[in-house]
């Protein structure tokens, strides 16, 4: 009996990958959706209270995820930009135009959320921090990176110059991570790592699931933004005139 082949790059075609996002995009939505319910009903009625910072800290069941989800969707973001300069590839360009929304998004819930958390604690809505300074200018270039894709007409060449703006600035992204170790900052370190955790069981499963559920929404905003921007870029071609009558 043969195996059956999944030829994956026919998914390279915008046709192709327009149907199959379409099949896609509503499952990880249910899951984004399912997961960010238990999770938040972990964080503030199971998790158990911070012994030095008390209520406050459940927001960090926000926080830290949006924080990880800017960063990382950043990288991908900037990895589909430089696939397209790199092969030419249409699907790259619409790819990294569909994640910078979502990006934007939760660079911004990471620099709210820091600043709710910030004034109990630090006394102070901002400080000029290693690592939220270098959070602000990740919120900056997503926002140069839509300006940019939208002042330019030409899509192919909107993508190769956000490209390359994705491609330099991904190189802050490695200091938002490691500012707290190469810099004396306010901002506390990791409470998780690849050595273990110092939470309580309940914070570290919610703060999982709602990772997880920042990762489905995420992959559910993207297939549902690059379905439009496919059928946008994509107007004049006889298929999307089928596929939206």
């Amino acid at each position: 009996m043969k195996t059956p082949v999944i030829h994956w790059f026919k998914f390279a075609s915008p046709q192709n990958f327009y149907h199959l996002a379409g099949k896609m995009w509503p499952w990880f939505a249910a899951l984004a959706a399912l997961l960010a319910l238990l999770g938040l009903w972990i964080a503030f009625f199971v998790a158990p209270v911070d012994a030095q910072q008390g209520q406050g800290y459940r927001i960090i069941f926000v926080h830290v995820p949006a924080s990880q989800m800017a960063m990382f969707i950043y990288l991908v973001m900037a990895a589909w930009a430089g696939f397209g300069l790199a092969f030419n590839t249409r699907l790259s360009g619409m790819m990294a135009q569909a994640l910078a929304p979502t990006g934007a998004i939760f660079a911004f819930l990471s620099l709210l959320t820091g600043a709710l958390w910030g004034k109990p604690m630090w006394g102070a809505w901002w400080v000029w921090d290693a690592r939220l300074t270098s959070t602000l200018i990740l919120f900056f270039l997503y926002l140069g990176f839509m300006a940019l894709q939208a002042s330019i007409d030409d899509p192919r060449r909107a993508d190769k110059a956000c490209g390359v703006l994705a491609l330099v600035g991904a190189v802050n992204v490695p200091i938002i991570y490691f500012s707290v170790q190469w810099w004396n900052t306010l901002h506390q370190g990791a409470s998780v790592s690849m050595k273990g955790s110092s939470m309580a069981t309940p914070m570290l499963l919610g703060m999982l699931i709602m990772v997880l559920a920042f990762w489905m929404y995420a992959i559910a905003m993207a297939l549902l933004r690059v379905r439009n921007i496919i059928l946008d870029r994509e107007r004049h071609t006889e298929w999307v005139k089928h596929a939206v009558a």
